[in-house]
């Protein structure tokens, strides 16, 4: 199992360069990759801070030769999926194939929605993911994509240069292990970033027998014959290190292929601290 962290993409007065400082850090401190939130307007404070995930990774691909880049998870519903498409590839050439996008169909709090006039209905949203998702894949292909669907339409359109992974840039799917959509969009991508609860105000960990039952639903294998990722997480870790190092270890047992760490936005110094300890193995 791999050790990933999960970064914020604002908050408060964080400056941009400290996101790029942390992503370089967590090479160095042996993570195996680094994601970052999308956001347009970060979820805390009034007016926070916020960076672009995609430059910002930009800029940790020219720092760094091995950490796996990403987002987790970027809403496809609000975001373009061509020009999506286009962003990752650029990264996945930058980077020398370190590239992965995690999608969703958005967090519904996410105040980036409604304040430019994006879709807010979740049924609707719902389908612009299942749609924008075949596209997607494709278009990171570098084959030639033909779609024409309710929201989005490609007239025989092969993005290229073709990615430097084959045969596509992994795509995973996140969202919530009680909604079936979710299970079934994951099916037909490289792998899922499953949460407990519906609503993430709150945090319920997924116990071991929840993993294993999660993978037995999930193909084996991912589109380069790969495992299936599955990426469990998305908290900080516990302070009782024996305790969190054995619940890892019953993760690992029970299929998932990453564990993703919290960092939340804060003091710069902390944040750094919580990158430089490195992940429990």
């Amino acid at each position: 199992m791999r050790h990933g962290l999960e970064i914020s993409c604002g908050g408060a007065a964080i400056g941009v360069s400290v996101l790029v400082e942390l992503g370089e850090l967590a090479e160095h401190a042996g993570w195996d990759g680094v994601f970052l939130e999308d956001y347009l307007i970060h979820y805390s404070g009034e007016e926070p801070f916020t960076y672009d995930p995609w430059l910002v990774l930009t800029a940790i691909a020219g720092r760094t030769d091995r950490v796996r880049l990403g987002t987790t998870v970027t809403a496809l519903p609000r975001r373009r999926p061509a020009k999506l498409a286009r962003e990752v590839l650029t990264l996945d050439h930058l980077s020398a194939g370190r590239a992965t996008v995690a999608v969703g169909v958005g967090d519904p709090a996410d105040r980036g929605l409604a304040a430019f006039g994006e879709q807010t209905e979740v049924s609707v949203r719902a389908a612009m993911l299942d749609e924008g998702l075949d596209l997607l894949t494709g278009l990171l292909s570098g084959e030639r994509v033909d779609h024409h669907g309710n929201h989005y339409r490609a007239d025989g359109v092969a993005l290229r240069p073709p990615p430097v992974q084959s045969p596509r840039v992994p795509v995973w799917v996140g969202g919530s292990i009680q909604a079936g959509a979710v299970r079934r969009r994951a099916a037909r991508a490289d792998g899922i970033v499953p949460y407990k609860l519906t609503d993430t105000k709150g945090w319920s960990d997924l116990t071991p027998d929840e993993v294993h039952d999660l993978v037995t639903t999930l193909p084996p294998t991912r589109a380069d014959g790969q495992p299936f990722d599955v990426a469990i997480g998305g908290r900080r870790r516990r302070p009782d290190d024996r305790a969190e190092r054995a619940y890892l270890g019953q993760l690992a047992a029970a299929g998932a292929t990453w564990w993703l760490e919290f960092v939340p936005v804060g003091d710069p110094a902390a944040m750094r601290a919580a990158v430089a300890r490195g992940p429990l193995r």
